[in-house]
């Protein structure tokens, strides 16, 4: 039986005994070799952290963990977040899990319809604001001032606790530090947390942060943040910043789908776009896949091969295989 990440992490984190763990099983992703993929990129060992396979799909659920059972532990009355859907699924799920109330503000018509599916499922408060990200984020943190209101965002420390134990899998899965790590940049919490992982593992590999080149309007809707409100600490961070377009996301998310079977959404395959480019150093490689591709249906059904249509029998079937080759 797997640990709760809390407990396998719990001395390493900001709990106590008094702190009640809400937990739907997170953490101990697997780490995914990935030998096709790796040679079409030139890299001798690729190695894939499959963040997919948290609970609510995504890597959110590390730091909601922590943030959501601290909350609970301090009284709250409900938790809120901003969000391009990740955070509001996770927010919303452990949330449910907790008794707590959950409101979830999200950038109207800029969130895919299965994470709005996901919140609403969870019986979160789903608000669609007339509005971009940030600022659903500064009425989140507004509200949140006024104390009746925890907000479960990256700005919560505790989220980037939880997420730091990604680092702690990867270095204990491969008995030491890769020589880089590669991670989509949205907000930048997550490279942060990364780098704060390292420091308590006294590791320093480079990190490679990879952002869209149109964080306002780009396909990966996971990372279309205007204003990185952790750009400081990415940079702090000394993390090496890549800067890609939504045409050489799409070329990395379909060649691991096609190369290695594995369906993640389109902001998750950002950091391989650094690989692809040749920009990484080392021979053994961890790139985060933060996201299942179920977040996003409506891009793979745009991207992906249509469906060819044919005749039930069996020549017909065949003449339909062989010009999908082709």
């Amino acid at each position: 039986m797997t640990l709760p990440l809390i407990e396998r992490f719990r001395d390493r984190l900001p709990v106590t005994a008094a702190t009640p763990i809400v937990s739907l099983g997170e953490g101990s992703t697997p780490l995914l070799r990935a030998p096709r993929l790796g040679e079409t990129l030139g890299v001798r060992e690729l190695w894939l952290k499959w963040e997919a396979s948290n609970p609510t799909g995504s890597y959110k659920d590390r730091g909601m963990t922590v943030a959501v059972s601290k909350a609970k532990e301090d009284g709250a009355q409900a938790v809120i977040c901003a969000s391009t859907g990740n955070t509001s699924a996770s927010a919303a799920a452990y949330a449910a899990r907790a008794g707590i109330p959950a409101i979830v503000l999200c950038p109207l018509g800029a969130v895919t319809g299965p994470k709005v599916a996901q919140s609403r499922m969870y019986g979160a408060t789903m608000l669609e604001v007339r509005g971009n990200f940030d600022e659903a984020l500064a009425s989140a943190k507004e509200l949140a001032a006024r104390g009746t209101h925890v907000l479960v965002n990256s700005l919560n420390p505790n989220r980037r606790e939880g997420q730091k134990t990604a680092v702690f899998e990867i270095v204990e899965e491969l008995g030491g530090s890769p020589d880089a790590f590669l991670l989509p940049y949205g907000g930048g919490g997550n490279t942060s947390a990364y780098r704060q992982g390292q420091d308590e593992l006294g590791i320093s590999a480079p990190i490679y942060s990879v952002e869209s080149e149109d964080r306002p309007h780009t396909l990966a809707s996971a990372i279309r943040i205007v204003v990185p409100h952790h750009a400081e600490a990415v940079a702090a961070s000394g993390a090496r910043v890549v800067t890609v377009s939504d045409a050489e996301i799409i070329e990395v998310w379909q060649l691991l789908a096609t190369q290695e079977g594995l369906f993640c959404e389109p902001s998750s395959a950002a950091g391989l776009v650094a690989l692809r480019r040749g920009l990484v150093e080392g021979e053994r490689v961890v790139v985060t896949i933060t996201g299942h591709g179920l977040k996003d249906t409506d891009s793979a059904d745009h991207y992906a091969p249509a469906p060819i249509v044919c005749d039930p029998d069996p020549d017909s079937i065949a003449r339909a295989s062989a010009a999908q080759k082709s």
